[in-house]
């Protein structure tokens, strides 16, 4: 029959059986009145040849079988196997839904992971062509990508061959004048291409046009759209009309759309073209911008990279002071925005995986349990003529129907995860992930559910099927196969728990290594005392205070207020908090040292004269500043103690002198002071060289105030807050929090705590199914040698030795998962070394803490068996067989 006549008759089959039937009797008895026929024809009797034609077409009904197998779906036996796996799984509800919740729970976080990955690392950025989008920057001696000047931006867009568009963008903040008052807002100041580069449309409007981003163009805007729904009500006449940004108005020319979103700007509301660059920008040794660019057609990033690199030497030898040892950076843009996640994520799929594992694990344990009890049953059913084969689709059958149920209720369970995991995410955080919004119950979710769900079906299936092909026939009709069978079971049973057990010690290793890096993170030496310390950040706008005396003035009054307040023990103003980040930088040059060019780059604060004694800074010589170091008295500096060590080693800095790289006679700076370190960047950057300088010799329009109190300083913030909007009605005020919430949920700390709680909550779930695990298989081995067990209490065995004998057994195979486990968990260490902080993969503390907490939880868990075991009395237990 070929394929076409084949499927026809399977569509037959399956929507007309009688139809089938019928016409295969009518073909059958043709070819045995033709071969009837023939015979006569070659001479034989017509009863001989009826009797010859009917042997060699054999028994009728066998034939119409066999052929129904043939051409048939076997659709009537698959629904039987499907009817009959509802009806043992409606028999056993306890069993069922067991192996249900265990599977969903696995299943539900496997795919709750996978839905951040796809959102992550599958799914494209929503740009056009977002493989061509390149970030570009520059490179230093210290910072592998570091931002752009102005100058060097311009030149590399005129000479580079190999970026169809370069543009650039920076941070801002503005003062929106609302009908309440003045609110800060987030902006981001971009090049007129910026959007054109992206491949981004507006909404409503337009885009910015080329040459809007020149000196003396128009102020105009672009809103986000959450801004534009929250703040302006989603009104459509809203292009053309004009806002007051920092007492200048600009004129909105468009809204973006609803699922825009740039990461490295993530929190920006209002969007405007550079226009006149800022006093930074008129430098070119200033650094402030970053750069986006687009790939030409053929071009690849490592041509660019070379191209932009070619330009930086010649920009080296052009201009020696500003741009020696000034490289190039290029990257996908995708990189820049999730490559610090990408190692959490996969962290965290990988441990997922693990506990569904586990889980798969524990349910084909009940599996076999379960295949225990129906040994008679399967044994009759092979006895009457079901094969192997046809049994085995028995269990794949049971296999996909738990799995399916199991498949739907981790579906629900991934989508709870997902909306809880999404807001756990602080909003500082999330802003600047903006993949969050596209994570969710999607076709890519699904489609890896249904894979996960077959895999966990295969196994389900495999699990009886292995244990059906070890038993003989006749051992599952006598009941002596009974300890042999039993002794199969401890076997297949123990070799699973040891895995289970083994991958627990891997979870918990893992959550172990993360909590300890998480625990150094938070107690890294910083040099000051965050407690008692309250945090806001201030805006002077420049309209309403454009003269330096005018912002002098405004700092001593917000000082002055402030000490009024009831528990206000001190208060300091700076331009960057601590334990923020390593920039904000300056390059730096000592009179009569060797100088060839090179950057010498160090933190640099500007700061009032009490700040650094309100952080409780320790200093170990000279002075702190003082009131009268302000624009009319010589210049001075503090330095930290690794800028004393590396820039004058063996020596008192105090008295010395630093400038910039051409000594210019307005730069020179006297040190005046040592502090010890002050850890300005983040908690897991190393300590650099700083340099503090008094706030009224270079003044700064946005600064941030620290106040020590002897109160709750979370308390403190309310009265803080309405004291500054008390200072000046244009004054902008946000960003309040404790030292303590800022040092919390800074990147670093936020990706190490979730990494440990989320790792740390799948090795408590691996560790309580690994434990379980354990406990059915010595209980059920306890159940199988009851017999054995009475018989040796009978003869003299004390409930010592019954002890000894179960719990030996348990010691085993934890001591054997253990040992598995521990040589895993070093590889696994290994790997996640970039999350982790302080903390070697071998990590010795963690790696006993783990098997001593696993062997006491198995040790625990194996006792009841042990203790009923013991409590056997010898006569029941002769009498159990």
């Amino acid at each position: 029959m070929n394929p076409v006549s084949r499927f026809f008759a399977k569509l037959t089959l399956l929507f007309g059986r009688k139809q089938f039937r019928s016409e295969l009797d009518e073909e059958m008895a043709f070819h045995r009145d033709q071969a009837e026929k023939e015979m006569i024809a070659a001479g034989s009797a017509p009863d001989v040849a009826r009797a010859l034609a009917a042997r060699q077409f054999g028994n009728p009904a066998r034939l119409r079988e066999r052929s129904q197998e043939v051409v048939g779906f076997r659709a009537e036996s698959v629904f039987q196997d499907l009817r009959f796996a509802l009806r043992q799984m409606m028999k056993n509800p306890a069993y069922a839904m067991v192996a249900i919740v265990i599977l969903a729970l696995g299943m539900g976080v496997s795919v709750a992971i996978f839905g951040f990955v796809d959102a992550a690392l599958i799914e494209p950025l929503p740009y056009a062509n977002p493989n061509r989008l390149m970030a570009v920057d520059e490179s230093g001696e210290l910072f592998p990508r570091s931002n752009l000047s102005y100058e060097d931006y311009k030149d590399w867009k005129r000479l580079n061959k190999t970026l169809g568009s370069l543009d650039v963008y920076t941070g801002m903040g503005y003062l929106l004048r609302t009908s309440l008052g003045s609110e800060p807002v987030s902006a981001a100041r971009v090049s007129d291409g910026f959007f054109s580069t992206l491949g981004v449309r507006a909404m409503l409007g337009r885009g910015f046009l080329p040459g809007e981003d020149q000196p003396g163009r128009a102020k105009i805007a672009i809103l986000s759209y959450g801004t534009w729904l929250r703040r302006f009500g989603g009104r459509r006449d809203i292009v053309g009309r004009s806002v007051s940004l920092s007492g200048n108005d600009f004129t909105i020319v468009g809204v973006l759309p609803r699922e825009f979103a740039f990461a490295p700007r993530g929190n920006a509301e209002i969007w405007v073209p550079l226009l006149d660059p800022s006093t930074c920008e008129q430098r070119r040794s200033c650094h402030d911008l970053d750069g986006v660019g687009r790939l030409r057609d053929g071009v690849t990033m490592q041509a660019a990279l070379a191209d932009l690199k070619g330009i930086a030497r010649q920009l080296e030898k052009q201009y020696p002071g500003s741009n020696t040892h000034q490289g190039a950076s290029i990257e996908p843009l995708s990189e820049l925005i999730i490559g610090n996640i990408r190692p959490m994520l996969l962290l965290l799929l990988g441990g997922a995986g693990l506990l569904l594992l586990i889980a798969c694990i524990n349910v084909a344990s009940l599996l076999l349990v379960r295949s225990e009890s129906r040994r008679r049953e399967i044994a009759v059913r092979g006895a009457l003529g079901a094969t192997p084969a046809r049994l085995a689709r028995q269990f794949v059958t049971e296999g996909l129907s738990l799995a399916a149920c199991a498949c739907c209720a981790g579906i629900l369970v991934a989508g709870w995860i997902m909306n809880l995991m999404t807001h756990m995410i602080p909003k500082q955080m999330a802003d600047y992930v903006p993949f969050l919004r596209m994570v969710g119950i999607n076709g890519h979710t699904c489609a890896f559910a249904a894979f996960v769900a077959m895999l966990a079906a295969l196994l389900l299936a495999a699990t009886p099927t292995l244990r059906l092909s070890f038993q003989p026939l006749r051992d599952g009709l006598a009941e002596g196969g009974r300890n042999m069978a039993g002794r199969l079971w401890r076997r297949m049973g123990a070799n699973l728990v040891v895995v289970e057990l083994a991958i627990a010690v891997v979870l918990l290793v893992a959550a172990g290594l993360l909590g300890r890096s998480f625990y150094r993170l938070l107690h890294v030496e910083i040099g000051f005392n965050p407690d008692r310390l309250a945090t806001v950040q201030l805006m002077a706008p420049p309209n309403a205070y454009p003269e330096e005396a005018q912002k002098a003035a405004l700092y001593r009054e917000i000082l002055r207020r402030v000490s009024t307040l009831p528990g206000v023990q001190s208060a300091g103003i700076t331009t960057t908090l601590p334990a923020d980040c390593n920039c904000n930088t300056d390059w730096i040059r000592i009179p009569g040292r060797p100088y060839h060019g090179e950057h010498n780059e160090v933190d640099q604060r500007d700061v009032t004269p009490d700040y650094l004694a309100t952080l409780q800074a320790k200093l170990t010589r000279g002075r702190f500043f003082a009131e009268s170091d302000d624009e009319n008295h010589p210049r001075v500096t503090i330095i930290n103690e690794t800028m004393a060590r590396k820039y004058f080693p063996g020596e008192d800095p105090i008295g010395k002198m630093i400038g910039n790289g051409a000594l210019d006679p307005k730069s020179m700076r006297q040190v005046v002071g040592v502090i010890r370190d002050v850890r300005e960047g983040g908690l897991d950057e190393d300590v650099w060289p700083a340099e503090y300088f008094p706030i009224y010799q270079d003044m700064d329009n946005f600064v941030s105030l620290a106040v020590r109190t002897s109160q709750d300083e979370g308390a403190m913030l309310p009265t803080l807050v309405s004291a500054l909007h008390q200072v000046g009605p244009s004054l902008g005020v946000y960003g309040e929090e404790t030292m303590n919430q800022s040092i919390n949920e800074t990147q670093s700390a936020l990706l190490h705590r979730f990494s440990s709680w989320l790792v740390g909550g799948f090795a408590a779930v691996a560790l309580i199914l690994g434990v379980v695990g354990l406990y059915g298989v010595i209980a059920f081995s306890v159940s199988q040698r009851t017999r054995e067990i009475g018989v040796r209490m009978a003869l003299g065995a004390q409930r010592g030795q019954v002890y000894n004998l179960v719990l030996r057994q348990a010691g085993w195979l934890t001591g054997l998962g253990i040992a598995i486990g521990l040589a895993g968990s070093v590889g696994t260490g290994v790997l996640m070394r970039g999350l982790l902080f302080g903390v070697h993969a071998w990590d010795a503390p963690t790696l006993v803490g783990v098997a001593t907490l696993l062997g006491l939880a198995s040790m625990a868990a194996s006792f009841l068996p042990a203790r009923r075991a013991a409590s056997v009395n010898p006569t029941d237990a002769l009498r159990a067989e």
